[in-house]
């Protein structure tokens, strides 16, 4: 037997820090949107007992610190099964690029142990499995658009939203999460994005409205860490794109359209500035 399971990157439309908890985690609201850049997992049946990960990343972890390992233990031994697995992920996402990759698989990998072990798990209970693994993985296990708060685990699912052309582009670094949360001081944020008001807009299919309403306070943050976010941002708004926004806390850009040829022309021009650049659609 094998299952194979598709994990969607995702893209913050808004992404706004409330207060620092005194659990140590920031208290959040974000606007969730799922694009159809994805990474493949699947999952067989070893002879041998454990979990074994392969992938074609070659600087990915394959042991506990990588989360669809620690999603297939978690969920083993909620079960009370002895995993004899593999897990193969053919890595198409970009690591530590603020894109969920490491939590869309760990969700992808949740929902497919969830067929392969015929446990019978609804989506809300793999979410709040999925929520002592990673902050992002609750989203994940059933992406689409959603706002998420508390530290990203709570879920309010809302209606489908429209279909946007997307360019991403990540510069050639790695950003520190914790780094950028870290540097954040919250009494000095000085606009807050509202996930309502973008929910409004993708509702009514407004792309002023999604422009006006998308909000990253991380943004200025990263920048400030890492200038070349800034760098692929600026480059982005002159080629046109109706709108440019920091995913996650970074280092990944991405710009929305409307109209396919448009995102075309951003794709292919910035193919020619930077390695990492992609062409998807929000789903």
């Amino acid at each position: 037997m094998m299952v194979f399971e598709k994990a969607r990157a995702k893209i913050n439309l808004t992404l706004d820090v409330i207060d620092k908890r005194s659990d140590g985690y920031h208290e959040v609201e974000m606007t969730m949107q799922t694009i159809d850049l994805c990474d493949y997992i699947s999952i067989s049946k070893n002879k041998n007992p454990g979990i074994e990960i392969r992938s074609n990343a070659l600087y990915m972890p394959t042991d506990e610190r990588n989360l669809a390992y620690r999603a297939a233990d978690l969920l083993a031994s909620r079960a009370g099964i002895v995993p004899h697995i593999v897990i193969d992920i053919d890595k198409r996402i970009p690591i530590s690029a603020g894109l969920g990759g490491g939590s869309t698989d760990a969700a992808a990998v949740m929902r497919g142990l969830n067929k392969f072990w015929n446990l019978g798990l609804t989506a809300q209970q793999l979410r709040e499995i999925g929520a002592q693994i990673g902050s992002d993985v609750p989203f994940c296990v059933t992406g689409g658009t959603a706002i998420a708060r508390g530290r990203g685990e709570v879920i309010e699912e809302v209606g489908e939203s429209p279909a946007l052309w997307t360019v991403l582009a990540k510069p050639p670094i790695a950003v520190s999460t914790a780094d950028v949360y870290g540097n954040l001081r919250v009494d000095q944020i000085k606009s807050h994005p509202r996930a309502k008001l973008m929910i409004d807009a993708l509702a009514h299919h407004s792309m002023q409205g999604v422009a006006d309403a998308a909000g990253n306070v991380l943004e200025p943050v990263t920048m400030g860490l890492y200038p070349e976010v800034a760098k692929v941002k600026d480059h982005m708004q002159r080629l046109g794109a109706q709108v440019v926004l920091m995913s996650g806390s970074g280092p990944t850009v991405f710009g929305l359209f409307e109209r396919e040829q448009r995102a075309k022309r951003v794709y292919t021009t910035m193919r020619s500035l930077f390695k990492e650049v992609f062409l998807c659609q929000t789903c």
